[in-house]
């Protein structure tokens, strides 16, 4: 039996953390009457019934907790708790450029295996001290595999609002087979099932709750209602009595509470300016972001649809992403996806770019102009008008860029 203490039941966080009436002192002390983007990063979005609130506290209390292996973590995991992989500007952020995820594939025949039969894409690079006790060391990337790469992990700023996006929308500007020949040709991907991937660098999850599900389970190594058996290690069963919490180890009131936190994580407004000089160089820099083409992927406004929760319903986010798969250039050596080519990317959203240090999935770029000289594929005409800008014109671009 679980025990009251366990990371795998949202009543150590009611109980030890933070009493129930004093979540909802503190929500009713902190809402705003704020517009839905205008918020900083970390921060809930403006508005949420008190109930939310309080759903949003207490699953950043799970968020920010570290898990041991007696409550479920591993025996194979990255990390020991969520907020390790999201926490730059601030928690429910993207990860640093040295905590990155290893990841394999094996793309052959057109089609992409992402070695389920062999433990996984994830890599997952430890292990709990008793996994390691009965002589079990952390995954190696599989000799099938065809490429292989470390990803560093995503903001998650704004997801819940993305996902309130309908499809009909990402729909109407998809253009798979390029019938205007403008040369981009964005589609949107999907699951297995039909479900539209919105999340994830090259679309792999339909919804904030298969997000937070997928590294729960990769990441720190959990199990869960849905999937209550462990992680084989490459491809070997977990022995007995290697991991000693009951399966699932995470219960639907935690996954629930972990994933409202990151549903109603707000999207960071960009950089007030007033009037003046400043300004007038953004407002110019967006103005040549557009005449170059890049909004023809980097979108700057879509609009939510009817969502379930208000705060989410019919709003118009400026995310500057279409949301949309793109052949981003040359694949080889790339991994695949669910519904991904090699080379293939899901556009990133620009909102809260300001706030970002390290660039592209890997994190291994510091410097806007060298992300920018990095696109080829459907972005290599914005790419080459962009070179041809005089220098103060592109300047007045990166300076756009910073005040996302």
């Amino acid at each position: 039996m679980k025990t009251e203490s366990s990371f795998s039941s949202a009543r150590w966080i009611i109980q030890k953390a933070l009493p129930v009436s004093a979540i909802f002192a503190v929500a009713a002390c902190t809402a705003s009457d704020a517009p839905v983007s205008a918020i900083l990063p970390g921060e809930a979005i403006p508005a949420l019934s008190d109930a939310n609130r309080g759903r949003f506290l207490l699953g950043r209390a799970l968020f920010e907790r570290i898990a041991t292996q007696d409550e479920g973590l591993g025996p194979l995991y990255n990390q020991d708790r969520c907020s390790s992989c999201h926490d730059r500007p601030t928690v429910g952020g993207a990860s640093s450029a040295s905590v990155r995820v290893l990841k394999a594939t094996r793309f052959m025949d057109g089609r992409c295996d992402r070695l389920e039969a062999l433990g996984g894409d994830n890599i997952q690079l430890r292990v709990t001290e008793l996994f390691a006790a009965h002589g079990f060391g952390a995954e190696e990337i599989p000799l099938e595999a065809t490429a292989s790469g470390y990803v560093t992990a995503p903001s998650l700023f704004g997801l819940g609002l993305i996902e309130a996006i309908p499809d009909s929308v990402l729909l109407s500007i998809a253009d798979p087979e390029d019938r205007d020949g403008d040369g981009i040709s964005g589609r949107l991907p999907r699951m297995a099932d039909q479900r539209s991937a919105r999340f994830g660098r090259k679309g792999d999850a339909a919804s904030v709750e298969d997000f937070v599900e997928s590294a729960l389970r990769f990441e720190l190594g959990f199990t869960t209602p849905r999937y209550p058996e462990e992680e084989a290690r490459n491809g070997v069963p977990i022995p007995e009595g290697v991991d000693p919490m009951p399966d699932p180890e995470i219960d639907a009131e935690t996954l629930g509470l972990l994933t409202d936190y990151v549903r109603f994580l707000g999207a960071p407004a960009p950089e007030f300016l007033g009037r003046g000089p400043a300004a007038d160089s953004v407002s110019q820099g967006e103005a040549l972001f557009d005449q170059i083409g890049c909004t023809q992927c980097h979108r700057p406004e879509l609009r939510t649809g009817n969502a379930e929760e208000p705060v989410l319903r019919d709003q118009v986010i400026r995310l500057y992403s279409d949301l949309l798969l793109h052949d981003f250039g040359n694949g080889a050596g790339d991994l695949c996806g669910s519904d991904a080519l090699p080379g293939e990317f899901r556009t990133p959203p620009l909102w809260g770019l300001r706030y970002r240090e390290h660039f592209l999935h890997d994190g291994s770029v510091t410097d806007l102009v060298e992300v920018i000289d990095r696109h080829s594929g459907e972005a290599i005409l914005a790419r080459v008008r962009f070179q041809g800008l005089a220098p103060q014109a592109q300047m007045m671009v990166l300076r756009f860029l910073r005040s996302l």
